[in-house]
């Protein structure tokens, strides 16, 4: 259509300028036979000719533009000669032959269409629950809609493979989301899962398109939007999330207040331990000391049993007579008289109260015998058995 339009155009220019001569002669020719002075020498041109030239000019020039087709890197172009495919041309000018070839041109740019919802004239997205409602794995109802991009990557199987590519494609992605979406909870399509259930559903669907051949391939598919289909579930579900938010902040409160206090707790676990460790080598130490002690006495008790057992009683006493104190009575009164010192004070005490002490009763005279046999019977007793510290002044 477009090459009959430039034929006539080219026709009219070219022969206007033949015709308007013609019209010319023709008036010259009239006014010649009314008797009337021409005004320029007479030319007899023949119509036919000039036709003639105008229309072989014409073909001329449609057989050149004819010939000849661009392509933009837009687009694609498939030659055909008697419906035969003979070659598909990318991106240049080429040739062809006029009226035996016919070039089909094939949009190759990226496209895009929505699953669950369309879009008006005025570019608001209308909502498509025929398409967009979904069914997941735990038997809930969900409408999730998608965004489709897609392209032409075979031209010969788009124009000649199927009658209608889209509808197929479109087809092919509705199967794809169901058969993804069936398999994962409510709760992870509306949320985590959304960015897995793209990916499934890509791969099916280029897996799809692979068999079908239909010369079109997909570029990218994404979730635009995934909530319950009415407004009683939407209000639930979002308070579900609001209750998952305040466990997710619970659970981070909880996590940083133990992140916060486990390093003291170790630290101060740390300390015990070391402490414990500390006490333990320190008493395996002194235990260790005391054996050798014990073995070296030991052995100098072997080479001199009856010296080494006096000096070792001898010290025992040097460690205990110090924070002795003795008690004297004769068994029969309550009254208790400690002895104290002889030495230093003592002394003087005992000198100042001298008087108090002949001025006694017999019963003075009793204890202060039963004192001498009782210091006397306790230096035998010491001497004895090494055990002794104090006698009854009665018996």
């Amino acid at each position: 259509m477009t090459s009959l339009i430039w034929l006539l155009i080219l026709i009219v220019v070219i022969g206007a300028p033949a015709l308007r001569k013609l019209i010319s002669q023709r008036q010259k020719k009239k006014q010649v036979d009314q008797g009337e002075v021409p005004q320029g020498p007479r030319m007899n041109i023949p119509v036919g000719k000039i036709l003639g030239g105008i229309v072989l000019a014409g073909a001329v020039i449609l057989l050149v533009f004819n010939s000849f087709y661009s392509v933009s890197e837009q687009e694609n172009a498939v030659v055909t000669q008697f419906g035969k495919i003979v070659r598909t041309d990318t991106a240049g000018l080429y040739f062809k032959i006029p009226f035996l070839q016919r070039v089909r041109m094939v949009d190759i740019t990226t496209h895009g269409t929505g699953v669950g919802y369309t879009v008006s004239d005025s570019g608001q997205n209308i909502e498509d629950a025929g398409e967009g409602i979904m069914i997941t794995s735990d038997f809930n109802l969900l409408n999730i809609d998608f965004y489709l991009e897609y392209k032409v990557d075979d031209p010969v199987a788009y124009l000649y493979y199927s009658e209608d590519p889209e509808g197929i494609l479109k087809n092919i992605a509705l199967a794809s989301i169901r058969s993804v979406v069936s398999n994962y909870p409510v709760d992870d399509a509306m949320t985590t899962g959304k960015n897995q259930i793209q990916a499934d559903v890509k791969e099916t669907m280029m897996r799809e398109l692979e068999e079908n051949d239909i010369g079109l391939q997909v570029v990218n598919i994404t979730v635009q939007d995934s909530e319950p289909p009415t407004d009683a579930i939407k209000q639930a579900f979002k308070a579900v999330e609001t209750a998952k938010q305040g466990a997710d902040t619970a659970r981070n409160n909880a996590l940083q207040y133990q992140n916060s206090q486990l390093p003291n707790a170790e630290a101060q676990a740390d300390k015990i331990v070391q402490d414990a460790t500390a006490a333990k080598e320190a008493r395996i130490a002194e235990a260790s000391g005391q054996a050798s002690r014990f073995n070296a006495e030991y052995e100098e008790y072997i080479k001199f049993p009856e010296v080494t057992k006096k000096r070792m009683f001898y010290e025992t006493m040097e460690d205990i007579l110090p924070e002795l104190k003795v008690i004297i009575t004769d068994g029969d009164t309550q009254t208790l008289l400690p002895l104290d010192s002889f030495s230093g004070s003592g002394q003087a005490d005992e000198s100042g109260s001298g008087t108090d002490s002949t001025a006694g009763s017999g019963s003075g005279n009793g204890t202060a015998g039963g004192t001498a046999e009782s210091s006397r019977s306790t230096e035998s007793g010491t001497s004895g058995t090494g055990t002794g510290t104090a006698a009854n002044g009665g018996n």
